[in-house]
């Protein structure tokens, strides 16, 4: 269970979401078009006027247990070793609610959710009928599957976040240009605003040059300023840049939370820049290398590089411009993959 205050910080983290998206789709996709507006509401307003047993009382007979417990997606809970709890079982009479509470006081008579939450959409559509006699109806969307065809989402394990601080638009950007082929396309027709003929003309080009990977890039520069904004799809290529074209000059316009971003498992330094610092003393007060002569031999041997540049003499005095960039940053790499970020201070 989530204390409440982290409920709260969640919801107003799904909101400021909603609201990024839309205000990215109104700058970059809108076309100068009007759109309609939307409201976000948190069902905690209606529930905390509720008192359990009251709440049961009116709600709860309107639903059959027979029913609840044939719904597909609660047999496969009631199946799976850890079971099914009471909450969660309960889950499906909230979401039915939430949608007669927003039929009655917004007229809203269409849900939208993914596959597995037919079962719960049914469920809202026939309260609504029994209580109001009313037609409402649902829309399912299709999940997004791994290449294995496993469900990607929090409980799962493997969820792409629009969160920023979950998922950085480097890491959004690269979910999307490995696509596998058999999928692209369909996603393409899913996930982005492009005119089905443009779609059509992008594949005709791939089935050409499959190589150059050109559907799963606008795929994935689509989604990425739909959900970041030019910014952040200006980040993500940045990123790509300086990670698999060791591109230098992506390094040096690269802000530290880019950086962050990118190399998420390196250590972060921030280091005074004393006159004749060398690389040794880099790489010592970084903590990056043993101390002694097996440290020193690391350099020499070829172990170290800084900013995609291999460094072979420890005594070498550090250079801006070459070993620090114009952004103050070094980026410190050990062997093959130990990765260590300096941002360097009075310089």
């Amino acid at each position: 269970m989530l204390a409440a205050e982290q409920v709260r910080a969640n919801a107003s983290a799904l909101r400021r979401g909603l609201h990024t998206l839309d205000a990215n789709h109104q700058q970059h996709f809108a076309d100068g078009r009007a759109w309609g507006s939307f409201t976000v509401l948190d069902n905690s307003a209606w529930y905390q006027k509720h008192h359990l047993v009251d709440f049961l009382a009116a709600a709860g007979g309107h639903f059959r247990m027979g029913t609840l417990l044939s719904r597909l997606s609660v047999q496969a809970r009631l199946r799976s070793p850890e079971g099914m709890s009471l909450a969660e079982f309960f889950y499906q009479v909230l979401q039915a609610y939430d949608f007669y509470y927003l039929f009655q006081h917004y007229g809203c008579r269409v849900q939208l959710g993914g596959s597995d939450q037919l079962g719960n959409i049914v469920s809202g559509y026939e309260f609504i009928h029994k209580q109001t006699g009313e037609d409402v109806f649902g829309i399912t969307v299709p999940l997004i599957t791994s290449t294995a065809g496993a469900k990607l989402g929090k409980s799962a394990g493997n969820a792409v976040w629009l969160d920023r601080e979950k998922t950085s638009p480097f890491e959004l950007y690269q979910f999307f240009v490995r696509q596998q082929d058999d999928s692209v396309e369909r996603y393409l027709k899913l996930f982005t605003f492009l005119p089905l003929a443009e779609i059509d003309h992008i594949m005709q080009l791939h089935s050409k040059e499959p190589e150059k990977r050109g559907p799963q890039k606008r795929l994935a520069a689509e989604v990425t300023k739909l959900v970041h904004g030019q910014e952040g799809l200006n980040s993500a290529k940045r990123c790509t840049q300086a990670l698999y074209h060791s591109s230098i000059d992506a390094l040096e316009v690269m802000s530290d939370q880019e950086l962050k971003e990118l190399f998420k498992e390196a250590s972060f330094s921030e280091l005074v820049l004393d006159p004749g610092t060398s690389v040794l003393d880099t790489c010592r007060k970084a903590n990056a290398i043993p101390d002694g002569p097996r440290g020193y031999r690391m350099i020499t041997e070829g172990g170290v590089s800084i900013n995609h540049r291999q460094v072979t003499n420890p005594e070498s005095v550090l250079v801006v411009g070459q070993h620090i960039l114009k952004n103050g940053l070094s980026l410190l790499k050990i062997g093959r993959r130990n990765f260590y970020i300096i941002k360097w201070l009075q310089l």
